[in-house]
């Protein structure tokens, strides 16, 4: 952060270590090639997921099975850490570790978790959670993918759109619905019938995997159904694993925005001197540095509730609200700043924007944040 009010103090000397190992890392492993990848359109998964999994990275707010059962504040470093890289490489940790492994981790039974959760805490399996359909987004109530028994077996048939991970994953957590209503299904991907392609011509979170799944008749044992995951409240509560990460995240993008704008108006001249000494420059990042830090404090009060076992749902929608919200504003304000090279590759202000505007979207979009907000206010529901 800018420092400006000391949050370095708010934390343990593990956290801290925690949040230095996965800032080198990101140095390493990241951003001297994240621009590249984003200009292609390509991200090396497999190798990210090994090395991030060599710090413990992958799934490491759970407990057991090769997992590092950090707490909650140290999960929101890293994540924080991970998007001031990129948000696509965030993605893919909180995919893996907040959606696809926790999932198993909640709902799973004992066999799932022991053939599924060390592989993919170890970078050696990926995973992908499959719940947002191409009609079905913010309303998974209306979701179409449907499973039915066929003797002891169960058969899959629909289709999922956006999901992380997709084209490269090793097992996929797909919800479908059945006659008792939703559940879900720990799927391989090379089962016939699995199918996953590749999307293209994304604008925004270009260093990052996403596919469009098939299930066209795809076979399963009984035992590939998620147990415990009895209704729509299983998926939820990965949702707000995921959320939980997403407000720390935005403000990695958010702070490496504003780290760049500051270096560049110390250094760029304009009318004789640095366009940081012109007020109207001071003012907006003034403006920006007070907007991260308040961010930074709800994400801190959340995590340290997450940790005591007592966050709910509409506080996540509170944070991730305000802070992605608050990021890619700070994000456009830098581009400002930077005048004509905030358009540049060489500059990550406009790729962290671009990809904000999919983080806006994605685990719940604002408008839906807002009205999970609404409700607990009036303890009214006013989603349809």
């Amino acid at each position: 952060m800018t420092g400006l009010l000391d949050l370095d103090s708010l934390h343990s000397d593990e956290e801290l270590q925690i949040r230095e190992v996965v800032r080198r890392l990101v140095d390493e492993h990241v951003r001297p090639h994240v621009a590249g990848w984003y200009e292609d359109g390509h991200v090396p998964v497999r190798d990210l997921a090994k090395a991030f999994a060599e710090v413990g990275l992958l799934g490491m707010h759970l407990s057991g099975y090769g997992c590092a059962g950090a707490s909650a504040v140290a999960y929101g470093l890293a994540c924080l850490e991970l998007e001031a890289g990129d948000s696509g490489v965030r993605s893919l940790v909180s995919v893996q570790g907040s959606l696809a492994m926790f999932a198993i981790w909640k709902w799973g039974s004992e066999e799932q978790k022991q053939r599924w959760l060390p592989s993919m805490a170890a970078g050696d399996a990926i995973g992908c959670f499959g719940l947002t359909e191409p009609d079905h987004g913010s309303d998974p109530a209306s979701m179409a993918t449907r499973a039915r028994r066929d003797g002891s077996d169960w058969v899959l048939n629909g289709s999922k759109m956006w999901i992380t991970n997709a084209p490269v994953a090793d097992v996929a957590v797909i919800w479908a619905r059945v006659e008792e209503g939703v559940t879900g299904f720990v799927v391989p991907t090379d089962a016939p019938g699995f199918s996953a392609r590749e999307i293209k011509q994304k604008l925004s979170l270009r260093a990052s995997s996403t596919g469009e799944i098939v299930l066209d008749d795809v076979r399963l044992p009984a035992d590939a159904q998620l147990p415990f995951a009895k209704g729509l409240k299983a998926p939820l509560s990965c949702l707000t694993e995921a959320r939980y990460g997403i407000v720390w995240g935005a403000l990695g993008a958010a702070r490496d925005c504003l780290d760049t704008a500051i270096d560049y108006a110390r250094t760029r001249e304009q009318f004789g001197r640095p366009i940081g000494g012109f007020q109207l420059t001071q003012a907006k990042l003034a403006d920006m540095a007070v907007e991260l830090e308040k961010g930074y404090l709800l994400a801190v009060h959340l995590g340290r509730t997450h940790d005591a076992g007592r966050l709910k749902p509409h506080q996540v929608s509170v944070g991730k609200l305000n802070n992605v919200r608050e990021a890619i504003a700070i994000a456009r304000q830098c581009r400002t700043i930077l005048g004509a090279n905030g358009i540049s590759g060489e500059y990550p202000v406009l790729r962290h924007a671009n990809n904000l505007e999919s983080v806006l979207t994605y685990e719940g979009t604002s408008e839906v944040h807002q009205l999970v907000i609404g409700q607990q206010l009036t303890g009214l529901a006013a989603f349809t």
